[in-house]
């Protein structure tokens, strides 16, 4: 849809259905103005001109064609869609059953587009490499904050507000992940428990944000963009392209699916194909819909200046009928671009579908979530037998997972918004999501965690690994979600961070460590080491570790750079310990430890400097 004199031009892409209507409604989005077919078509292209419409109209979409399940078509023309290229709703999304029901006609259910014309681009910088990512859940983060007014809680726009600001460069932020913002709907089953989607991952259209976050609409994400970059801050937007919230067969038509539902979706025999585990799975193999993903993804960076991508399930993105590949048509149209093969890129590199697990196969340039790292780490501190080796492949920066590209491809992080929180990670042995009404059979049940209480040494690990290091937003203060590992459902105090009862301590804690890391930057070189006059481990002796052994707990590596010489010191016991290196007390000083005491306390990571002598 594009404004121009007089009214607007519509074309909507729609092969197989046999005819699109233009539905035009009042101001406030209900009464219906005007039903009018669109006239021409060309190329599966539904075309027109419609006089009159102005800037702020409300409008909506219908289709008819054929009703064949078994052929993955699913017209209805009594459900009125949202236009897939809408900049702007007048409302959110809102579960109803009658949006599931063929033929109930479903206008005064959905909401509805907002004419708007093309909106400016911005000045942007190139983005740099994160040295660090801080994972922002938007309405969480702002909602109980008192620094912030009540009208701007849960909103983008209290990101720019002074006191979140305040609390970033606190912390020694670079990097901003905003938690999606793509407008979505409450998945159909929470309707019927009285719970709401607290995430945003169910998206219906790719090109508007959710009126719930940005009730200004995109104006309101370029305006904090611009006030984040201000202060020194990248910021990424985590998106969800592999599925929609029109789930599987019994969920909602709202958009795609009354458009063209066997284009938009990948389909076996007429069934939808579920790789998300969300209930469908977006084409993105179709060139049509894969240009549709890269415009959605130009529009987010054009509009709103934002510096790059976290892809949600990305090897949904790779994969085509013979499986994933590195250099599918989406992934290599990304690459190719002007402007998105500049932005910071991050890969989930997994998914439920057949091969779905890909960590370490995605393009060179980007950057890739390491679950190893998370469960290695863990593993660790909880005291698994055999758990030392891969804890020093983790600490030297994944070398067997991203060998030939490097550390910085690796996406460290010990807790995400996904899973428990960093504190209940060593509070709880098991998962309690009882609140989530399906009673306790959602949520990762074999997650790596145990009563121990080994925070800091948590943080430390990450923050002292080679890689880049990713903290969840609320992790820094202590956030509990009481053993809740899917937390999704709880758009409630919960999941909103409880910025009266943070832990300053272990904010100060988690500040010192990013300017530690900031501050000596052989922690965080991006290259593997060698072996060769780099680095050199040592045990609790002295001398190299018995790799072979399953009961290693106590590990150092030294560090050898131009400017420094560095001693990372794992402590993993329950006993301090001294340094065990010759002249310690002469050539050693102890820059940081995340225990209490001298030399290295138990259950500890301790950071030294060599002093030349």
């Amino acid at each position: 849809m594009t404004l121009v004199e007089g009214g607007v031009n519509v074309a909507v892409h729609a092969p197989l259905a046999t005819r699109v209507f233009f539905c035009l409604f009042d101001a406030q989005g209900k009464r219906k103005l005007a039903r009018l077919e669109l006239p021409e078509r060309r190329d599966g292209v539904h075309f027109g001109f419609v006089a009159g419409v102005k800037d702020g109209a409300r409008y909506g979409l219908r289709a008819e064609g054929p009703w064949q399940p078994q052929d993955g078509l699913r017209f209805d023309v009594s459900k009125l869609l949202v236009d897939p290229f809408a900049t702007e709703l007048d409302r959110p999304y809102a579960f109803h059953p009658g949006l599931c029901e063929k033929d109930r006609d479903t206008a005064e259910l959905v909401p509805k587009a907002i004419v708007r014309p093309p909106l400016p681009g911005v000045q942007r910088s190139p983005p740099r490499l994160p040295s660090w990512i801080y994972e922002v859940p938007v309405k969480a983060f702002s909602q109980r904050h008192p620094g912030i007014a009540a009208a701007r809680r849960g909103t983008i726009a209290a990101l720019a507000e002074p006191a979140a600001l305040d609390h970033f460069r606190h912390l020694g932020v670079d990097t901003i992940e905003l938690m999606p913002l793509m407008a979505w709907i409450d998945e159909r089953h929470l309707h019927a428990l009285g719970l709401s989607n607290a995430w945003g991952y169910n998206p219906v259209t790719f090109f508007a944000p959710d009126p719930r976050l940005a009730p200004g609409g995109l104006a309101d994400v370029a305006h904090t963009v611009r006030v984040l970059h201000d202060n020194g801050f990248q910021v990424l937007l985590d998106v969800v392209l592999n599925h929609t919230g029109e789930s599987d067969v019994a969920g909602p038509t709202l958009s795609f699916r009354g458009l063209d539902n066997a284009l938009w979706y990948r389909h076996v025999n007429g069934a939808p194909v579920n790789d998300t585990g969300c209930g469908n799975t977006v084409a993105l193999d179709q060139p049509f819909v894969a240009h549709h993903a890269v415009s959605a993804l130009r529009h987010w960076v054009d509009v709103t200046g934002i510096d790059g991508f976290r892809f949600d399930l990305a090897s949904v993105m790779g994969r085509g009928p013979d499986g994933f590949h590195a250099d599918a048509p989406l992934i290599r149209a990304i690459n190719a671009d002007p402007v998105l093969s500049h932005c910071i890129l991050i890969a989930e590199p997994w998914d439920v579908g057949p091969g779905g697990y890909q960590l370490g196969n995605f393009p060179p340039r980007w950057l890739e979530w390491n679950d190893r790292f998370r469960d290695d780490v863990r593993r660790f501190w909880r005291g698994d037998s055999f758990s030392a080796n891969a804890f020093a492949t983790r600490l030297a920066g994944s070398s067997d997972v991203f060998r030939g590209k490097h550390p910085s491809n690796s996406v460290n992080f010990i807790s995400a918004h996904d899973g428990f929180t960093l504190a209940d990670v060593t509070r709880y042995a098991h998962k309690d999501n009882m609140a989530n009404g399906e009673g306790n059979r959602d949520g990762k049940s074999d997650e790596v965690t145990w009563p121990g209480g080994q925070v800091r040494a948590l943080l430390a690990s990450l923050f002292l690994s080679r890689g880049t290091p990713m903290l969840t937003a609320g992790d820094e203060m202590g956030r509990s979600q009481h053993g809740n590992n899917n937390a999704y459902a709880q758009d409630n105090a919960l999941t909103w961070l409880d910025w009266a009862g943070a832990d300053r301590t272990l904010i100060d804690f988690t500040r010192r460590l990013i300017d530690i890391r900031k501050r000596h930057p052989l922690l965080a070189e991006d290259r593997f080491l060698t072996g060769d006059g780099d680095a050199e481990w040592f045990g609790s002796d002295g001398r190299a570790p018995d790799w072979a052994s399953p009961a290693i707990r106590f590990l150092g590596l030294i560090l050898h750079g131009k400017h420094e010489t560095l001693a990372i010191v794992v402590n993993g016991t329950g006993e301090p310990a001294d340094l065990p290196l010759p002249d310690a007390a002469d050539r050693w000083r102890r820059l940081f430890s995340s225990g209490t005491g001298a030399g290295c306390p138990a259950f500890s990571v301790s950071l030294f400097s060599a002093i030349s002598t």
